[in-house]
């Protein structure tokens, strides 16, 4: 898969252990909008994804975290890949480490019925509800996103850049 743009703060020391988190998220698009996970508390938007599990192709990922969060169910044989994004930084959690994640990007159709979300805590207390947006909704909320934890503002840039490239692709 092709590297969109990477992120690299370059706020951590070379020799830092490195802990990597490589996610799936599906790009959704019904008509002239997109399906996203608006956080009602932040007031941003994200692609639907997560976290690969250990021994868990990129595919399965990207179907089981669709459904956990936003309750729609990928087409197997819909998905196709866009792109990654290389996100690199210190972490907010571990000290002398490196957060290290690869984002991949697929374009994807779902089933037109919604079923339950199965959200994480962290993700029921960001208030996760699945929208149908425009794009051009969606990159400006995020443009707009503020925030003293610079760990989701960069997040949220991530998903804004990746958003107008989705946007020009699409014209």
């Amino acid at each position: 898969m092709k590297q969109l743009f990477a992120i690299d703060l370059k706020d951590y020391e070379e020799g830092d252990r490195v802990f990597r988190r490589p996610s799936a998220r599906g790009i959704i698009m019904k008509k002239d909008k997109i399906a996203l996970v608006y956080s009602r508390k932040e007031h941003y938007y994200k692609f639907p994804g997560g976290g690969i599990k250990d021994n868990e192709e990129q595919e399965q990922a990207l179907i089981r975290e669709v459904k956990e969060e936003v309750g729609l169910q990928v087409i197997p044989d819909s998905i196709t890949p866009f792109g990654s994004v290389l996100r690199r930084q210190k972490s907010n959690y571990a000290p002398d480490t490196i957060f290290e994640q690869e984002n991949f990007y697929y374009f994807c159709e779902t089933e037109d019925r919604v079923t339950q979300q199965q959200l994480d805590d962290y993700e029921q207390e960001a208030e996760f509800v699945l929208r149908f947006v425009s794009l051009d909704e969606a990159i400006e909320t995020n443009r707009k996103y503020q925030s003293d934890d610079e760990f989701d503002v960069i997040m949220i840039e991530r998903e804004r850049k990746v958003l107008q490239m989705v946007k020009d692709f699409l014209q």
